[in-house]
């Protein structure tokens, strides 16, 4: 069988339109932004359409005590992330799906390709408190052409409700004990699931190969999880490493890095 087949075109529930790809992501996630271009530059290869849908991980973690389970700053951290999904579910409302994927790839490009080191040594770097705030989100919207009045919609928390309307609709497809990115396949009826959580992103021959794989794991009915708890920190620019340098290794835990 082919496998680069196997997708094929199907009706998205979300817009009616038709995606070989639902792709959910929250803009601060480090692991959805590398997968996400992974995903890019297999779109590029085998003519995919995507539909860049929303996750909120501070929705997802709406009960947690963040002081208790998280690191420093990942609270603030989430709740800008929720805060750009409001602007990016105004911009979805006025101008349509279409719009998400370049909208992705500023907010992405804002938070993890720019110099920004959690010690603040730079003091050129933009510390993360920026992110998510007026300024962040006026950074991101002139150069594409938006109305700066947009990034008042951060504070609007009736978008909220669509945000979390894409959350629930992503948790539905996988169960609640997941994190970012979650990638639906053929929707809405094919095989969904939480990742692939890849720290480096491939060339264009090794991004085909394992999206093959994925696809052919995904494709077996009964196929469930295959997992290990240990990351290498992504290779990203934010994370002060460059693309031939490998991070740590961490032990996460349901797809987050708590303490517990």
């Amino acid at each position: 069988m082919d496998r680069s087949a196997v997708v094929v075109r199907m009706t998205s529930t979300a817009s009616g339109e038709n995606y070989d790809i639902d792709f959910f992501w929250d803009p601060v996630c480090p692991f959805a932004w590398v997968t996400s271009r992974w995903v890019h530059k297999v779109q590029a290869q085998r003519d995919y359409t995507v539909n860049w849908r929303f996750i909120s991980l501070r929705l997802l973690n709406a009960n947690i005590d963040y002081d208790a389970h998280f690191p420093a700053g990942y609270e603030h951290g989430h709740t800008a992330g929720l805060r750009m999904l409001r602007v990016a579910a105004a911009i979805r409302r006025d101008h349509g799906n279409e719009a998400m994927e370049a909208l992705y790839d500023a907010f992405g490009a804002s938070v993890f390709d720019v110099d920004r080191r959690p010690d603040g040594l730079d003091p050129d770097a933009q510390p993360r408190e920026w992110l998510g705030t007026a300024e962040h989100l006026e950074s991101i919207l002139e150069p594409l052409g938006y109305d700066l009045g947009y990034a008042a919609a951060a504070d609007d928390d009736s978008l909220t409700e669509i945000v979390q309307a894409d959350t629930d609709a992503a948790l539905e497809k996988t169960g609640r004990d997941v994190g970012t990115p979650i990638i639906s396949f053929q929707p809405p009826e094919g095989p969904s699931f939480f990742g692939p959580v890849i720290s480096r992103v491939p060339n264009d021959e090794d991004a085909l190969k394992l999206w093959d794989s994925v696809i052919t794991l995904a494709s077996f009915p009964s196929f469930t999880e295959m997992k290990r708890s240990l990351r290498e920190q992504p290779q990203l620019r934010a994370f002060g490493l460059s693309a031939d340098e490998a991070g740590i290794q961490e032990d996460w835990k349901a797809g987050s890095r708590r303490w517990d």
